[in-house]
């Protein structure tokens, strides 16, 4: 049972339920002091950071590195790989990925990117062959 006089409110959809609250993308005014400390501070602090690292400070040399010079993805890697004319030679391809992996020419990560890749085109494969047998089928019953 509601009260008498009070009322439920309603927000429509994108609708503020503070109208006239802080303004979307501006900052805290404890961000704002940081902000401002930080643009004080900045370059002290990384000439601090680099001599740090040039002392042997591995936190700082890790903290410039990982900014400057990022982990590599998607390096390229070099293997040997059988020629694939055919589905039925996908095994042979996967036994050479797996002897690369054994041997350590590959990662593990590398050789299961691989074998996926080696998947696709034994996908494509396969899809090419059907096509040709399809085609072939029905030239021989007439209905091309």
């Amino acid at each position: 049972m509601a009260r008498e006089g009070s009322r439920k409110t309603q927000f429509k959809p994108g609708q503020s339920g503070n109208p006239k609250g802080r303004a979307p993308g501006s900052r805290t005014r404890k961000l704002a002091i940081l902000d401002h400390l930080g643009e004080q501070s900045a370059e002290a602090i990384l000439v601090a950071t680099i001599d740090g690292a040039k002392c042997g400070d591995t936190s700082a040399a890790r903290a410039i590195l990982d900014r400057v010079w990022p982990a590599r993805r998607g390096a390229r890697v070099a293997f040997d790989l059988p020629e694939m004319a055919g589905a039925g030679e996908l095994a042979a391809a996967i036994a050479s990925v797996n002897r690369q992996v054994a041997a350590g020419v590959l990662s593990l990560e590398e050789g299961s990117l691989v074998i996926g890749l080696l998947d696709a085109q034994r996908k494509a494969l396969e899809t090419g062959e059907l096509v040709a047998r399809i085609a072939a089928l029905e030239e021989r019953i007439g209905l091309k």
